[in-house]
Parts: structure tokens; C-alpha cells; sequence
């Protein structure tokens, strides 16, 4: 009989054991404090995945994030291909993605953690800083070639629109906005990352970027204002006949708020992680107050709010 339990505890400390080591190479199981998975998210968020990564594994120096940036249509194939283990994109997964998902016997879940901004980026040598959405759907409709036809423009020349990448969040964004099928008569081209975006508009006065605002926004960062030298952020009215400056909004946190600023975008994380595993804990760790502060800090808005203490004095001192 002693025997027989014997036998028994020995195949649950097997069977126990063997889903710690059911990784390949006898590689253990991942949690929310130790091991390594591979995220992926679109490039424009870089800034701010970067920020929120190297916070968790200073938190836990057992986690490792191995990151893929790359345009958002190729991290969401790299989740639906399992080579990534949670995405940041800017849209959640349509029916036809969700069916990839559940005919591989798995499910996925997901986390709106930040409203964003698109900003529109030129060199400080152009003086028309101000842009009607209007104006913004002639241009990507082809109606508006040149500067001079926007209200009020003080420039002159042909329109050259940058963005970071084809299949990249920033320029699906704008033809989903704008519903334009069709780009082959713009003049646009590929940068190859927002940075360089930020670079090529910097020194071409004639033309028109779009970057995610994070790259720009943090303002205690010394990479972050070095990116802004050189460059202005457009202000975009919703009013085709704007009444005032007052009406033309940036894509900073203030803009961002009850979604003034009319290009605005929702970021989520969306996890196709069948356990408790690391990317639960990342997903965990940004819903909570800390993760709030960082994207807070990066000058997003973020969908819980870091608590504000207001600190209220009676009496004599009031």
C-alpha cells in the first residue's frame, strides 16, 4: 500500500514537473515574474512599449521582452502565426482574424490601455502650422497639391506627405479616416521609421509628416525634446471655418481629453496567452496605477488615470 502511494506521489511530482519544464529544450514555463516572450508592436509606439517594458523588468530582473517593431498589420500576422505572444495595435482583431485564432484551438483577449494622437509634423521653416481637417482630406483625396491652397497659407509648393511605413498604423489610420482607396496619384513617400519622418520633414519645408505622437510628447525626455528641434506639431480644427485659434487642437494630453483632438486613436494589447503566464503580468502591471503613470508621463492618455492627490487645508490657512 505504502508502495502504491509511493508510486502515486511519484507520478504527480512527474506530471507536475513536466508542465513547468513543457516548453521546447526542457525550457521552463513562463509567469509573471521570470522567463522571456516575444511581443510585437507597431512602430510608432516604440517610445512607449520601450518605456513600458524596461519598467516591468526593473521590476522583475528575471523578465526579458524580446521586442518586434515592425508596420501593425505584420505584428498582428506575428500573433496570429504564434511567434509573438501580445501585440500593441491600434485596432482590436477582426472576424477574420478571431477565426485564424479559434481554429488553432486557442482564444485571445484584449486591453484598451491609451487614447492616442496621429500628429502632423513640418520643418520650422514653414509657416503654416495650422490645417483644417478639411484641408487634411483635400490633400489625401489629391484635391490640394500645394501649400498655397490651404487658408491662409503663407507657403508655396507641391505637398510631399511622409510616413513611416506601408502596412503601418500611421498612413492606415489616415485612409481609414479619410476613406481613400486609392494613393498611386500622391505624392507620398516611405521614411522607414517615425524618427526619420520626424528627420526627412526637418529639413523639407515643403513637406507634411505623421508620426505617433509618443515619439514627441515626453517631456522629460532629452530624446524626446532633441526629436522636436526643428519641427513644428500642426494644430487640426474639426471646423471646415474655424472661429478662432482656440479651435485648432495638437495631439498632446490636454487635446486628447474628451477627444477634442479630431485625429485621435485608441492603443490596445491584445494577448493570445492561454495561462498565467509574462504576458499576463505585462497586461496586469499596465492596467494598474504605475502603468497609468508611464503612459501618463509619455503624453498619452490613459484609459485608468494615475490617482491625482489633492491635498485640501481648513482654518487658519485656508
Amino acid at each position: 500500500m505504502k508502495l502504491r502511494a509511493l508510486g502515486l506521489l511519484s507520478c504527480g511530482l512527474l506530471g507536475f514537473f513536466g508542465l513547468i519544464r513543457c516548453g521546447s529544450g526542457g525550457e521552463s514555463l513562463d509567469n509573471p515574474r521570470q522567463g522571456t516572450i516575444t511581443i510585437a508592436s507597431d512602430e510608432s509606439f516604440k517610445p512607449l512599449v520601450n518605456s513600458l517594458t524596461n519598467a516591468y523588468e526593473g521590476i522583475y530582473p528575471n523578465t526579458h521582452f524580446k521586442i518586434d517593431y515592425k508596420p501593425e498589420q505584420e505584428a498582428i500576422r506575428q500573433l496570429l502565426n504564434d511567434s509573438a505572444r501580445i501585440i500593441f495595435a491600434t485596432r482590436q482583431l477582426n472576424e477574420r482574424e478571431l477565426e485564424i485564432i479559434r481554429k488553432q484551438k486557442s482564444s485571445q483577449k484584449f486591453q484598451h490601455i491609451a487614447t492616442d494622437g496621429l500628429a502632423l509634423v513640418i520643418s520650422k521653416a514653414n509657416a503654416d502650422s495650422l490645417i483644417t481637417m478639411s484641408e487634411i482630406q483635400g490633400i489625401v483625396e489629391g484635391r490640394i497639391k500645394d501649400w498655397s491652397q490651404l487658408k491662409g497659407g503663407n507657403q508655396s509648393g507641391l505637398i510631399t506627405l511622409v510616413f513611416d511605413n506601408a502596412n503601418a498604423s500611421n498612413l492606415n489610420y489616415v485612409l481609414d479616416k479619410f476613406k481613400v482607396k486609392d494613393i498611386s496619384k500622391l505624392r507620398i513617400i516611405s521614411a522607414g521609421s517615425n524618427e526619420k519622418v520626424i528627420e526627412d520633414v526637418r529639413k523639407n519645408p515643403l513637406h507634411l509628416g505623421f508620426i505617433g505622437v509618443n515619439w514627441i510628447s515626453d517631456g522629460h525626455s532629452l530624446a524626446s525634446e532633441e526629436l522636436s528641434k526643428g519641427i513644428h506639431v500642426m494644430g487640426v480644427s474639426k471646423k471646415a471655418s474655424p472661429d478662432s485659434l482656440s479651435d485648432y487642437i495638437q495631439p498632446f494630453q490636454s487635446g486628447l481629453e474628451f477627444k477634442r483632438y479630431p485625429l485621435f486613436r485608441d492603443l490596445y494589447i491584445i494577448s493570445r496567452e492561454g495561462y498565467s503566464g509574462l504576458g499576463g503580468g505585462l497586461m496586469t502591471y499596465i492596467a494598474r496605477d504605475v502603468g497609468g503613470l508611464i503612459i501618463q508621463k509619455m503624453g498619452l492618455l490613459p484609459t485608468i488615470p494615475y490617482p491625482r492627490e489633492l491635498e485640501v487645508t481648513t482654518g487658519q490657512n485656508f
